[in-house]
């Protein structure tokens, strides 16, 4: 008799291309959703019960908005800039797309950039078998900058001074993002106070 063939643990998201890849038939594939060893997430996604790994909000994004970068306060949080937690995941998408099914959980604040503002600064993070998208941590500063009414003037103080402490920042690429990004006055204006 043929060996159950069974999920890995390590990785928490797979697309149904991913499944097929590993050998699973549209068949096993609702049969382990029946089984409750998978959760249908979306059309092409599908959430693995069995992982074993670290928990992260980060690894749904690509399973509910594909072309989803993780962006402002969400990043900000990742990369140690704030001490402030939202409820819901920050996701930035292309002006024109849309996201056609929204999770119940975790829950996403969808923000709709322009192509140069998408385009620019977007680095993938591969932990374990999962990775995600996200903006790096100049680009989030900028962001941050740039959405300040929307962020909130005091979490934006505190990005900006909790980056400018940090012995990994890059200003060169800060000025050149901001510049890039239409916001380098503003952004000069509060290096000025705050260095």
């Amino acid at each position: 008799m043929a060996k159950e063939r069974s999920l890995p643990t390590d990785k928490k998201i797979f697309s149904v291309d991913e499944l097929k890849e590993a050998g699973f038939s549209h068949y096993k594939i609702n049969q382990m959703v029946d089984e409750g060893r998978m959760i249908k997430l979306t059309k092409k996604y599908y959430e693995n019960t069995n992982y074993t790994g670290e928990e992260s909000d980060f690894f749904y994004v690509p399973a509910y908005a594909p072309k989803g970068i993780v962006c402002l306060m969400s990043a900000a949080s990742y990369y140690n800039l704030t001490t402030y937690r939202t409820d819901a995941v920050d996701v930035a998408i292309p002006r024109k797309s849309k996201i056609s099914t929204m999770p119940d959980w975790p829950q996403f604040d969808v923000f709709y950039f322009p192509n140069d503002r998408f385009e620019t600064g977007v680095a993938t993070v591969h932990d374990g078998k999962n990775e995600f998208r996200i903006y790096d941590m100049e680009k989030t500063v900028v962001d941050i900058v740039f959405y300040r009414e929307r962020v909130g003037i005091e979490e934006t103080k505190e990005i900006l001074v909790n980056y400018l402490r940090r012995k990994d920042r890059n200003l060169n690429r800060l000025i050149r993002y901001a510049e890039l990004l239409k916001c380098s006055d503003v952004m000069k204006t509060y290096l000025e106070v705050l260095v």
